[in-house]
C-alpha cells in the first residue's frame, strides 16, 4: 500500500511526488488527463527509481492508498479544487484526508473543510511555497487544519519535505485551523509581491538616474545581498542582470515590461480594504503589475506627456548609500504591513496565529526567505506588539534609514520616476507615527453629507455627536 497519493502532476506537482519519495515515502500518483505522456512519462523518467507509482484511474488510486487515506491536492485554484473534491469524496471513508496544497482562496478552504467534516472527512488548507525546486529539494509549508489529525497522520510527512533551517529545524510549523494556512500563505505572497516591487524600483532607479549597466547593478545587488538585506531575492537578482544569452545579449533587457501576476497579491490586498489593515506598499506593488500590463496605453501616454528634465543628477556614492536605506526601510514595512494584517486576522477567526513561528518558517525554502526573519521572531516575544515596526528590534533601524530613504523619494518624484513602493511605504512610515491627522475635517466633511456623526477630543469616545452645518 502507498504512503500518500499525490492528485495533480503539473511542475510542482511532480516535485512534490519525488520530493517525498526521495524521503522513502510510498507515492500513489495520478493526473486526471493524459497517462501515457504526462503520469507513465513521469513514472518512467524522472521517478523511475523512486517509489512511486501512476494509476490510470481515480479508483485504482484511491483504493492503493493505505488508511486512513492521505491524498494531496496540486491543481489550479478554484473549480479544478471542489470538482476533484467532489470525485474524490464517495471513494473515501471516515476518517480519510486531502489536503490541498495549491493557492487556494482561503473562504474557499474554509468552506470545504466545512462542508467535508459533515461527512467524517478531514480537509488541509496547505501553503508551499519555493516554486518548482523549493517544492523538490524543500519547501516553505503553512499547514491549516485539524491539528489532531495534522500532528498524528500528517504532520511529519509535511516536516520531512520541509526546508531545513540552518539550526536543523523543518521550515514547517502548524498555522491553525480551517483556511489559517492559506491565509498565511496569501499574506507571504503579498509580502513577496512587495518586496520584487521594492528591488525593481531599486533597479530602475539605479538604471534610469544613475545610468548604471546591468553588471554594476549586479555588483550592488551582490554587495547588499552580504549585509542586513542577504536574501534570495536580492541574490537571485544579482544572477539575473549577470545572465546573457547566446548572443551575448542581456536577457533582462530583452524581457517585455508586462509584469503577471496569480491572483494571490490581489486576494491579500482584498483582505487588506475589509479588514480595514493599511497596507498600501503590498496594494501598490499589485496595481504596478495592473498598470505595467498597460502597456501600449503607456507608450501612447508617454508621447503626450514627456518627462521632464531634472537637472539635479546625485553623486553616485552617496545615492548608492540611500537607496539601501531605502530598500531595507521599504522591506521592513512591507513585512510589518503583512504581519499586521495576519494579526487583524488571527483576532477574527480566533486562529492564535504564532507570527514568531511563521518568521522562522520563512527562513528556507520560500520565495521571501530573508537573513532578517529571525529579528521578526524576537520583535514578536515582545509583549502586546502592535505593529513590526515599533518594536525594539527595527525602530531603529526606521530612524537611521529615515534621512536616505527620504532623499530616495524626493529624488524618484522630481525625476518622474515611478517607485510607488518606496514611496508608499514612506508614506505609511509617516501616517502611522502621526500624532494626528487631518481625519478631522474628513469626519466632518461626513457629517454634513451624510449625518455620519463624529467623536471630539473633549469628550468620552464612545459618545457621538452630529451637527446642522447649514
Amino acid at each position: 500500500m502507498n504512503d500518500i497519493g499525490l492528485y495533480g502532476l503539473g511542475v510542482m506537482g511532480q516535485s512534490l511526488v519525488l520530493n517525498m519519495a526521495g524521503k522513502g515515502y510510498h507515492v500513489a500518483a495520478f493526473n486526471r488527463f493524459d497517462y501515457e505522456n504526462t503520469t507513465l512519462r513521469f513514472i518512467e523518467n524522472r521517478a523511475s527509481s523512486l517509489p512511486v507509482t501512476g494509476y490510470r484511474n481515480v479508483e485504482e488510486f484511491v483504493s492503493s492508498l493505505a488508511k486512513p487515506r492521505k491524498i494531496i491536492l496540486m491543481v489550479t485554484a478554484g473549480k479544478a479544487v471542489d470538482s476533484i473534491i467532489e470525485e474524490l469524496t464517495p471513494l473515501l471513508d471516515k476518517g480519510d484526508m486531502i489536503a490541498d496544497c495549491g493557492n487556494s482562496y482561503y473562504k474557499d478552504t474554509i468552506r470545504r473543510e466545512s462542508t467535508l467534516k459533515e461527512k467524517g472527512i478531514h480537509f488541509f488548507g496547505i501553503g508551499v511555497s519555493g516554486g518548482e525546486k523549493g517544492a523538490l529539494e524543500g519547501p516553505s509549508i503553512m499547514p491549516g487544519g485539524d491539528k489532531a489529525f495534522y500532528e498524528h497522520y500528517f504532520g511529519r510527512i509535511l516536516e520531512d519535505m520541509a526546508a531545513k533551517a540552518s539550526d536543523g529545524r523543518p521550515c514547517c510549523t502548524y498555522i491553525g485551523p480551517d483556511g489559517a494556512g492559506h491565509y498565511v500563505k496569501m499574506v507571504h505572497n503579498g509580502i513577496e509581491y512587495s518586496d520584487i516591487q521594492n528591488i525593481c524600483e531599486a533597479y530602475f532607479l539605479m538604471k534610469e538616474l544613475l545610468g548604471m549597466n546591468n553588471e554594476e547593478m549586479a555588483d550592488v545587488f551582490a554587495s547588499w545581498n552580504e549585509g542586513r538585506l542577504n536574501s534570495y531575492l536580492i541574490e537571485i537578482t544579482a544572477g539575473i542582470l549577470r545572465k546573457k544569452d547566446d548572443n551575448g545579449n542581456y536577457i533582462v533587457d530583452l524581457i517585455l515590461d508586462e509584469a503577471g501576476q496569480k491572483g494571490t497579491g490581489k486576494w491579500a490586498s482584498m483582505e487588506a480594504l475589509d479588514m480595514g489593515v493599511a497596507a498600501p506598499s503590498i496594494v501598490e506593488s499589485v496595481l504596478a503589475r495592473c498598470l505595467s500590463a498597460m502597456k501600449q496605453k503607456r507608450l501612447s501616454a508617454s508621447a503626450i506627456f514627456p518627462k521632464q528634465t531634472c537637472p539635479d543628477i546625485p553623486e553616485k556614492k552617496q545615492y548608492l548609500k540611500d537607496l539601501e536605506c531605502a530598500v531595507y526601510a521599504s522591506k521592513i514595512i512591507s513585512y510589518a504591513q503583512g504581519f499586521a494584517l495576519m494579526q487583524e486576522a488571527g483576532k477574527e477567526h480566533d486562529w492564535n496565529l504564532d507570527y514568531g513561528k511563521i518568521a522562522m518558517i520563512w527562513r528556507e525554502g520560500c520565495i521571501i526567505r530573508a537573513q532578517f526573519l529571525s529579528r521578526i521572531k524576537d520583535a514578536f516575544e515582545e509583549e502586546n506588539l502592535s505593529n513590526m515596526m515599533v518594536s525594539k528590534e527595527f525602530t531603529e533601524d526606521l530612524k537611521t534609514c529615515e534621512p536616505g530613504w527620504r532623499r530616495i523619494a524626493e529624488s524618484a518624484i522630481s525625476h518622474g520616476i515611478y517607485s510607488p513602493v518606496i514611496v508608499s511605504s514612506l508614506l505609511y512610515f509617516d501616517g502611522y507615527r502621526s500624532p494626528v491627522l487631518p481625519a478631522n475635517l474628513l469626519q466632518a466633511q461626513r457629517d454634513w453629507f451624510g449625518a455620519h456623526t463624529y467623536h471630539r477630543v473633549d469628550r468620552p469616545h464612545e459618545e457621538s455627536f452630529h451637527t446642522k452645518w447649514e
